[in-house]
């Protein structure tokens, strides 16, 4: 298998990007929904977590600009269990939920979602920095929502392939 070039070195912008549109026109927030579809499509085609390592703008923007500040404390263990990193999914994908059901009650449900999405954005990205200011720059990757979603998807197909492999033989 090739193997992919990493736009870490670069896809910060996309993030910058991404924010000053949001500012400009709240409706740019639906752009997040690319955010949160790519590491689910990388998943999905069998390549895991790649998406984290090698396009990530998120990463790429904590990398970028926390490596002078950050105290560069290791993150605990305890937030790099599957306790942590479940409790945190379900906290994101609720705080997402609410907000999604309350945009399609908006008058403007465009713009109502978008905001919903780049809100779920900013957010990560907050606690993202604080946990990189706080430990390494990168620590949120280690518990990063996403991330995990698509490791649970690779271990789902990984079993599911096993599985199948076991009752042909």
């Amino acid at each position: 298998m090739a193997t992919k070039k990493s736009h870490q070195s670069w896809s910060w912008i996309l993030m910058v990007l991404f924010i000053t549109l949001s500012i400009v026109d709240i409706r740019f927030g639906l752009l997040g929904f690319v955010c949160i579809g790519a590491p689910i499509y990388h998943a999905l085609r069998g390549d895991g977590k790649i998406h984290c390592s090698k396009y990530c703008p998120r990463g790429s923007i904590l990398a970028k600009f926390l490596q002078n500040i950050s105290f560069e404390n290791n993150l605990p263990k305890s937030f790099r269990g599957k306790r942590a990193k479940n409790t945190l999914l379900t906290v994101m994908m609720v705080m997402f939920s609410i907000s999604l059901y309350h945009a399609f009650h908006q008058p403007d449900i465009i713009k109502a979602v978008a905001f919903g999405v780049f809100r779920l954005m900013m957010v990560s990205l907050v606690l993202g920095v604080m946990m990189g200011v706080i430990f390494k720059p990168r620590s949120w990757c280690q518990v990063c929502p996403m991330g995990h979603a698509t490791g649970l998807i690779k271990e789902s197909k990984d079993k599911k392939i096993k599985s199948t492999t076991k009752e042909l033989k």
